[in-house]
Formats: C-alpha cells, sequence, structure tokens
C-alpha cells in the first residue's frame, strides 16, 4: 500500500530534509525534449501539426478545432440542471474571493510636483488550459476564466483536448461551464501543443497568441509552459496533484483517508502525503485507507498512486517537524488537522493552498471554497502562488515631476550618472535647464 517514513529520533536539517521527503521518480524535464518537439511542430505546421497531434494523441480528429458558438450554446442548454446550480454557485464564490486579490491603485507624492502613481494594469489576451485526459474538469474552467475576467482582461481563449467520446469536440460540460461564464473562444486542441497554439498562434483558424497562459495539465503540458515561459507569462507548472496531511492524535483517520484517496484518484502519479506525530493515528490511517481505497470508483488508479514513491506516511517527533517537513516540501494543497490549526498554520511558510480545520477538506476548494484549484506543484509553491486576479495584472509605474521637482533632484542625478560612467544621463536632464 503506502510507505512509511520514519523520522522519529531524527533532527534532520533542511538539505536533509530535502533528500528525505517523498518525490516522484520523474519530473517535468523528461518530459522536456518531446514537448519541444511538440511546440515547434506547431510553430511551423500550425493546423496540420495540431490534427496530426490530436490523431496520435486522443485518438480523434476535431471537425471544428475551433468549437462553433452553436455548440457552445446547445451545451449550456443541456447541463444537468444540479451541475449547473453548483457552477453557478462555483462562480459566485470565486468571484467573491478573487475580488480581493486585485490591488488599488496608489498615488505617492515625494515632494512638490513629484509624484509616482503604482497602477495594476491587465494583460490584454490570455489562454487558459482545461485538461481531459481521465476527469472532466468545469471546475477549471470557472477557476481559470474568473480570475481574468475580474482582473479586466478583454480577450480569453479556452483549450481543452478533444474527445473520441463526442466526435472530437470538447466535452459538453467544459463546454457549458465556459458558455456560462461568456466565453466564447474555445478551441478543441489539447497537451504540449495546445500550448504552443497559445503561445504561436494559428492563422488558419484565427488564433491569435496570448500574453499570458494559465491551467493545470500533465507532465507535458507543464514541460511546455516551462519552454514557452519568456514568449508568454505562464501562472506555474501545475502538474500531478499533492496533498499533504499535518495531523496529530485529534484527527480522525477516516478523514484523513478519505482526502487522501480523493486527491489520489485524479492521477497514478498523484502524490498523497500525511505527516504525523501520532503513530496510532498513522496505523489507524493504514487501515482506513485500505478500506476507502478499495472500494473507491477509480480504486486501481488510487492503489498506484498511494504505492508510488510519491506518496507516504511520515513519521516525526513533532507538529513543529512535521511543519519543517512539509515546507521542504512545499504541497500545492496542505491540511492541518490539528487539535490547535491556528498553532500549526503559525509554522507554515510554503503551500499553494492550505485547509484549516477538520472540515475544510481540499475538495472543498477543488469546487466551492471560493479559493482557486490552479496551484503551484512539485515543490513549487516554496516560490510561486496560485492563480488569482493578479496572474493577469501587471504593476506599472507611472511617474510625473514637473519642472521645479526636476530641478530640486537635478544635481543628484548629475552626481550618479557621473559616478556610473554614464554623462548622458545627466545631460538628459540638464538639458532642461539650459535654456
Amino acid at each position: 500500500m503506502i510507505q512509511t517514513i520514519d523520522l522519529r529520533g531524527q533532527t534532520p536539517t533542511r538539505a536533509q530534509l530535502t533528500t528525505l521527503v517523498p518525490r516522484p521518480d520523474t519530473d517535468v524535464s523528461v518530459a522536456a525534449e518531446a514537448a519541444a518537439a511538440l511546440l515547434e511542430a506547431v510553430r511551423a505546421d500550425g493546423l496540420v501539426a495540431l490534427r496530426d497531434q490530436a490523431e496520435r494523441f486522443d485518438g480523434v480528429v476535431p471537425e471544428h478545432v475551433r468549437v462553433p458558438q452553436s455548440e457552445i450554446d446547445a451545451a449550456v442548454v443541456g447541463l444537468d440542471p444540479a451541475v449547473r446550480a453548483a457552477l453557478d454557485e462555483a462562480i459566485v464564490r470565486v468571484r467573491q474571493a478573487t475580488a480581493a486579490q486585485i490591488p488599488d491603485a496608489r498615488t505617492t507624492t515625494l515632494a512638490d510636483g513629484a509624484v509616482v502613481e503604482q497602477r495594476w494594469h491587465p494583460v490584454e489576451r490570455v489562454g487558459l488550459y482545461v485538461p481531459g485526459g481521465k476527469a472532466v474538469y468545469p471546475s477549471s474552467v470557472v477557476m481559470n476564466v474568473v480570475p481574468a475576467q475580474l482582473a479586466g482582461v478583454g480577450s480569453i481563449a479556452i483549450a481543452s483536448p478533444p474527445q473520441k467520446e463526442f466526435g472530437g469536440s470538447i466535452h459538453p460540460t467544459i463546454l457549458g461551464a465556459a458558455g456560462l461564464l461568456g466565453v466564447t473562444e474555445v478551441y478543441a486542441i489539447g497537451g504540449a501543443g495546445a500550448v504552443g497554439a497559445l503561445a504561436y498562434g494559428v492563422d488558419e483558424i484565427g488564433l491569435e497568441a496570448v500574453q499570458v497562459i494559465t491551467g493545470p495539465g500533465n507532465v507535458f503540458v507543464a514541460a511546455a509552459k516551462r519552454l514557452v515561459r519568456g514568449v508568454v507569462g505562464i501562472d506555474s507548472e501545475a502538474g500531478p496533484t499533492e496533498i499533504l496531511v499535518i495531523a496529530d492524535e485529534s484527527a480522525d483517520p477516516e478523514f484523513v483517508a478519505a482526502d487522501l484517496v480523493s486527491q489520489a484518484e485524479h492521477d497514478e502519479l498523484a502524490a498523497a502525503v500525511l505527516v504525523t506525530d501520532s503513530a496510532a493515528l498513522a496505523q489507524n490511517v493504514v487501515a482506513a485507507l485500505g478500506r476507502a481505497a478499495a472500494t473507491t470508483t477509480h480504486a486501481e488508479r488510487v492503489a498506484i498512486a498511494l504505492d508510488g514513491p510519491q506518496s507516504a506516511i511520515v513519521l516525526v517527533d513533532s507538529i513543529e517537524l512535521a511543519a519543517a517537513v512539509s515546507n521542504v516540501y512545499g504541497p500545492e494543497h496542505l491540511e492541518l488537522q490539528t487539535a490547535d490549526p491556528d498553532a500549526t498554520l503559525g509554522l507554515i511558510h510554503n503551500a499553494g493552498a492550505i485547509f484549516v480545520g477538520a472540515y475544510s477538506p481540499v475538495s472543498l476548494g477543488d469546487y466551492l471554497a471560493g479559493s482557486n484549484h490552479v496551484l503551484p506543484t512539485g515543490g513549487q509553491s516554496r516560490f510561486s502562488s496560485g492563480l488569482g486576479a493578479y496572474t493577469f495584472l501587471r504593476p506599472q509605474q507611472i511617474v510625473r515631476y514637473d519642472r521645479s521637482a526636476l530641478d530640486a533632484v537635478a544635481s543628484r542625478i548629475v552626481a550618479l550618472s557621473s559616478a556610473e560612467n554614464l554623462p548622458a544621463h545627466g545631460d538628459a536632464v540638464t538639458a532642461r535647464f539650459a535654456r
């Protein structure tokens, strides 16, 4: 089932913990060569390459790479009423939580006539990737589109893999979610090729290049996003999902097991990690995992994920060390199921999203918490954040000085430009006072 890493009686350094935390055998870099070839094919051959890649990887060639508006409209009408109600509620909640992420413009007056303004300006066009594969992700449509819309992005394109089951179109639930949000530009393209199409544009289908690409995907999507960074901006390399639970003896083992299984069902490469100072809890969680993993719908997939090197139960001597393990790991999703979760929260520095208490499971954040579920994986939460309105905003500084304000600092500009052996910098200032 799941491996145990016993760190009791040890006080490993940060460097040692880096080698001890469970990680998958592969990382994004192993897919880089294949992703680069797919990107280059799309850049060179456009629609021909996209059709070829759809046939190879999705088993179907879409009749319309750009989904007709009539299909989007029909998908909205055809949404299951319960699913539509859930999507409507998710949209409301994500909008409310995302609104808090938009900074106010600010003006700083340094002296009379000397003003620096700070504004947050949206990019003009974005490409949002919604994965296909083993599951259907209308929730990812919400998580990608809502922050872009609230940021003020004027042009939004969605890419999602064509589905053989639906004749090469996108899953209708994904189309329905896009339609609910008013997105009209949707493409049936997937994988690394979709990233290339969004980054470089494809003239034959009227797909213009975007400025930012966001959204989760498999290892090839993550590798492609890494490769096009610099051509476009990206959110993060959101690969296979991760959950890390910090729990003590007060935690309910059935809750912990259920949460680990909930993320393991995504993918065979999904990571499920429990870090605890309670050997009894660990033992009970193992037993609960055995029951839950055997009876869940995707039992085979879950078993592979739990048995992989990326999943583990880590035993430690204290919650303080558990937090240290988590901070080194940098999980995508972190759950705190301890007797005093707020105290544990004070020890945490690195996580994509943090779920505090027994009744804040990760699956709540996947759908209806109001938080965003597009989060950095593979330890990238140590230096990256999840998707938000800020992903689509750029801070811009606007400088306004009048003549007297510039005159007040002219001599100091000349002094610094001379010290840097860039005298023309100073000349550009003094020229304004020569007449």
